[in-house]
């Protein structure tokens, strides 16, 4: 049977294809970028209008109670906590990725003292390796890289930290997060998990592995919107003793005391640091309540049905490109990553195409399947397009090798 027909049937009997009309979804475009940026929801625009219009535009500096913005960030930090195994008041939305790993690593460092090394492995995501040797600069901790494979041998008693993404960002290779996080525990280590590419696209369990901390972000699949603001997840046994390095005023257990002296929240709200983005946080919401309607053990369900379903296409076609994600979709994110020479002019034609995917330096093509919004007619399609461009080579012409300054 070919792809197409099959897709059709699939696509009759998935219980999620509704869920596709509550986003905007550009006609003849095929969007596999959902792991670099969600699509949005249909909901957001009247949000935020509503949040600007208003509950700014005519309640004004009022609207921080009446309309409370001032419990955002931890509203919506509860309504992500089920999505990652957490209790509610475990998780808060704030700041980005980055500034949430400082903040952590920093506050983790201070809670082994006598410990320096944060370990993790090379090839992680740039900012987290970037926010140790930031640091390590400052003489505050001391970066340690270890492959995977040899991860656990690592740990020792200098290591204060193992902080890891969860799903590899350019493989889609998952971590047996249970197994690190235990091992490191039994080295006196703390653990600190980067959820960006799990967040809204598989389980996650934080609490039922005995997690100290993680991150994770708010424009991928939860599609909160370019530049969404990111959560943090702090134990409830850590809460007490967690010192974070940025002292700002959102953070203090009295901020509108003005006191010259800092004392942080005695929750999670001691996470935070300056005042919160409320627009980021509205559009946010929108996409957290959408996808957590959903729910994680359905969102990966279908998403490993739509990466197997794109594979037997790509075989249907007998199309010859490397894989190097694990061809086990039970070990691999939300995503199918392929290798080629030529992986960004390819790209660059499925894009002219209307399928959207992205490259990743210096041989990567990354296929992202948001579950929520894709049908298996759009794997059918783009495993199509994919196997024509490699045929005809069309990938060849001069303005698909002309590689942008930023990639």
């Amino acid at each position: 049977m070919i792809p197409e027909t099959r897709a059709a049937d699939f696509d009759a009997a998935d219980p999620l294809a509704s869920y596709r009309e509550r986003f905007i979804l550009p006609e003849g475009v095929i969007y596999l970028d959902g792991n670099s940026l969600g699509a949005l929801p249909k909901a957001t625009p009247g949000r935020v209008q509503e949040v600007v219009e208003r509950e700014w535009g005519e309640g004004l500096i009022r609207s921080w109670n009446t309309a409370s913005w001032f419990d955002m960030a931890t509203r919506i930090g509860g309504k992500i906590a089920p999505l990652v195994g957490a209790q509610p008041h475990e998780v808060i939305a704030c700041d980005s990725t980055s500034v949430n790993l400082f903040k952590l690593i920093a506050a983790a460092l201070q809670m082994r003292p006598g410990r320096k090394v944060v370990l993790s492995e090379p090839g992680n995501f740039p900012t987290d390796l970037y926010m140790i040797a930031g640091l390590e600069a400052q003489g505050l901790a001391e970066r340690r890289l270890a492959e995977r494979e040899r991860l656990a041998e690592a740990l020792d008693g200098d290591v204060a930290l193992l902080t890891l993404t969860h799903v590899h960002y350019k493989t889609g290779a998952l971590f047996d997060m249970a197994a690190l996080t235990r091992a490191a525990h039994e080295a006196g280590a703390l653990v600190l998990w980067d959820l960006s590419h799990s967040t809204g696209a598989l389980p996650v369990d934080l609490n039922a592995v005995g997690a100290d901390f993680a991150v994770g972000c708010g424009y991928k699949y939860l599609c909160g919107g370019p530049g969404a603001p990111a959560f943090a997840f702090v134990a409830e046994r850590h809460q007490a003793s967690l010192k974070q390095p940025l002292t700002g005023w959102f953070g203090h257990a009295a901020p509108f005391a003005f006191s010259d002296d800092y004392a942080g929240a005695p929750g999670i709200e001691r996470m935070q640091c300056g005042t919160p983005p409320v627009l980021g946080l509205a559009a946010l919401e929108i996409g957290v309540d959408l996808i957590a309607e959903i729910g994680a053990a359905r969102l990966y369900a279908k998403s490993q049905a739509l990466s197997e379903f794109f594979l037997e296409s790509l075989m249907a076609h007998e199309v010859q490109i490397e894989l190097v994600s694990p061809p086990r979709a039970g070990e691999r994110g939300s995503q199918l990553s392929f290798r080629h020479p030529e992986a960004y002019a390819i790209c660059q034609a499925l894009i002219a195409r209307g399928v959207i995917g992205d490259f990743r330096t210096p041989d990567v093509l990354r296929l992202g399947f948001a579950p929520a919004y894709l049908s298996f007619a759009d794997m059918a399609a783009a495993a199509r397009h994919l196997a024509e461009v490699l045929a005809s080579g069309e990938w060849r012409r001069e303005e698909f090798n002309q590689r942008a300054a930023v990639t």
